[in-house]
């Protein structure tokens, strides 16, 4: 008798397919989940030879990847020849054992890595080989080089895609993903509140606004490529304000090492501060060793007997009742030690040049000039006379002249805000006949009533 119900359940259930028509790949995802339907999969399935190619490579131990590239390596680079006999082979590797160059051969030939012309019994350097060792390369010398923000391959990599015309989405998101990672670890940095990831975080992000400054270049291409497409633009885009969010951590980097330079702990009067202690530290290696002959001899317990704990305390129950009937008057007055003010010479220095801009502030005192043209000095007349250190002091106050925000605070650099002096800079230089200045931008004081007026109607804390 015939049962046709298990033949109506197999051709009514789509998935009870035999075992030869099934996936490999569906045994990874969720029942009811094909994986052709998913995007990644269809394009991964579809570059599947190359994958295969860098299986034949990278599959198994260190040592054998090692000497599989090394091979490759050794005949892609003989540029003279476009095909090798066994004999040239052998003798090219000569320094491999027998074993395990026919080992590696079979490896890259079964692969498609190396092709075997029987016709002619010899060995060719297959194209996808080449490109395979030319992304290598790639990726082997941007190793070599000082970017550790690591952002040199993913930009050579959009580069060179868009010089050839084909630049993807795929790699424009890769870089995007990058400039975020590193946004997030600036951020985390600063949040921190250490000096030394502060001070190593810096040093990283000038070297990613270097590639920033180069990515800027290609980006302007791309947007202003009429063949590329929506996503492309989109992309582009994005990549363009995750770099502009980048630029703009320099204000947050200053100002997070500002506040730790005023926070910053000195050691009495040595002039070392808690930062030289840990730098110091760090520099050696093995901080045990600091305390080797630290302790002259080993330290010997002592043990004390019922007799011995008496003694002590009669000693100390004598010692406390002389103390009680001893004289209880307040004792007698003494001087108070001398100090020395401790302020530091950097607030001395700003109150003197906070005095001598009121000064040119001051009409009567300010050089006069026709009663038509402005009331200003030349830079060099505010700054100097002076050492080089204190006129680079000077200097780095002036942009705060007019500083509307820093007006509105309260302390000295507020009442150099304040002032109706304002700065004027230019991008050339003048060369100046001081012992410790040679040149100097050329830039120039002038006083601005505007600028007063509107300063002293705007509230502030005084």
């Amino acid at each position: 008798m015939n049962h046709p119900l298990p033949g109506a359940i197999l051709a009514a259930d789509p998935l009870a397919l035999p075992l030869d028509d099934l996936d490999p790949l569906q045994a990874h995802f969720h029942a009811g989940i094909a994986p052709d339907e998913i995007e990644q999969v269809f394009h991964l399935k579809r570059a599947q030879p190359l994958l295969q190619a860098f299986t034949a490579l990278f599959h198994g131990g260190a040592d054998g990847v090692l000497v599989r590239l090394l091979v490759l390596r050794e005949l892609a680079a003989d540029t003279t020849a476009t095909s090798f006999t066994r004999a040239d082979i052998n003798q090219k590797l000569a320094y491999l054992i027998p074993e395990s160059l026919e080992t590696v051969l079979n490896r890259l030939r079964t692969h498609g890595l190396l092709a075997w012309d029987n016709p002619a019994a010899v060995y060719r350097i297959t194209p996808m080989a080449r490109n395979v060792l030319s992304a290598l390369d790639t990726l082997l010398a941007l190793g070599k080089e000082d970017d550790e923000a690591e952002m040199g391959f993913l930009l050579s990599q959009v580069a060179g895609a868009q010089a050839v015309g084909g630049v993807t989405v795929e790699q424009l998101k890769h870089l995007l993903g990058r400039l975020n990672e590193l946004t997030e670890e600036f951020r985390d940095a600063i949040a921190s509140g250490s000096e030394f990831k502060l001070r190593t975080s810096q040093a990283k992000w000038h070297m990613a606004c270097d590639w920033v400054e180069k990515g800027s270049v290609i980006l302007r291409a791309i947007t202003g490529d009429e063949r590329a497409d929506g996503a492309t633009h989109k992309a582009a885009q994005a990549i363009g304000r995750a770099q502009s969010a980048l630029l703009n951590m320099q204000g947050m980097f200053s100002r997070a090492l500002n506040q730790i330079e005023r926070q910053r702990v000195h050691l009495g009067q040595s002039g070392l501060s808690t930062t030289d202690v840990k730098r110091w530290l760090l520099a050696h290696e093995d901080l045990a060793s600091l305390a080797a002959g630290a302790i002259d001899r080993p330290v010997v317990p002592l043990f004390g007997t019922p007799a011995e704990m008496i003694d002590v305390a009669e000693t100390e129950l004598l010692t406390e009742r002389s103390a009680q009937v001893g004289p209880l008057g307040l004792p007698s007055g003494e001087d108070a030690p001398l100090t020395v003010n401790d302020g530091p010479a950097i607030q001395v220095e700003l109150d003197d040049w906070l005095a001598r801009l009121a000064d040119f502030a001051n009409l009567g005192n300010f050089p006069s000039f026709s009663d038509s043209g402005p009331k200003s000095v030349p830079i060099q007349d505010s700054l100097l006379p002076a050492s080089f250190a204190v006129a680079s002091y000077r200097a780095s106050l002036l942009p705060l002249l007019g500083d509307a925000a820093e007006a509105s605070l309260q302390g000295a650099t507020a009442r150099l805000a304040r002032l109706p002096v304002s700065f004027t800079p230019t991008d050339e230089m003048v060369q100046l006949d001081d012992p410790e200045v040679a040149a100097m931008s050329i830039a120039t004081l002038s006083l601005d009533f505007d600028l007063e007026l509107n300063l002293e109607n705007k509230p502030h804390d005084q």
